[in-house]
């Protein structure tokens, strides 16, 4: 799977450490920044990842800053981003199931690594359940376009 990743400030070493667990797994990584612990602004980072998802450029796409919210709000205005904050693994499990999210956000502050690893695993494993999920899911792309400017 191709995956594009990013983070600010600090989300890095953790987006570090599970950019290289997803590299030794085989999977592409477009690692978009930052690229050290320097103070950055996340919604640049957010726009990155999710252009590269809304584009298909990339399958996935998983970003990390210090909650997890900041990231999901800015990449939810990218058009065809259904980013999710994940903080379980049955909260990731179902918002993959459920909501076809194609962009994970995770806090650097709330979850250690062996969380983050375990919510990452679950992200890419997890694939859409359809049917009346579906019908859900367009009607959030109906929102989408229809509050365009």
């Amino acid at each position: 799977m191709k995956i594009a990743m990013g983070a600010d400030h600090a989300g890095f070493r953790l987006k570090q450490v599970l950019r290289d667990k997803l590299v030794a797994e085989g999977h592409q990584v477009v690692d978009l920044g930052t690229d050290s612990a320097e103070s950055v602004d996340y919604p640049d980072f957010a726009a990155a990842v999710g252009s590269k998802v809304a584009s298909a450029e990339c399958d996935r796409g998983i970003l990390v800053c210090s909650s997890g919210v900041g990231m999901s709000i800015a990449a939810n205005k990218i058009p065809g981003i259904r980013a999710a904050l994940g903080v379980s693994a049955e909260e990731v499990r179902l918002t993959r199931a459920h909501n076809d999210a194609n962009v994970l956000a995770i806090g650097a502050i709330f979850t250690d690594e062996a969380t983050a690893r375990t919510l990452v695993d679950t992200f890419l494993d997890t694939g859409f359940d359809g049917g009346r999920h579906e019908r859900r899911v367009r009607k959030i792309d109906e929102l989408e376009k229809n509050h365009q400017k």
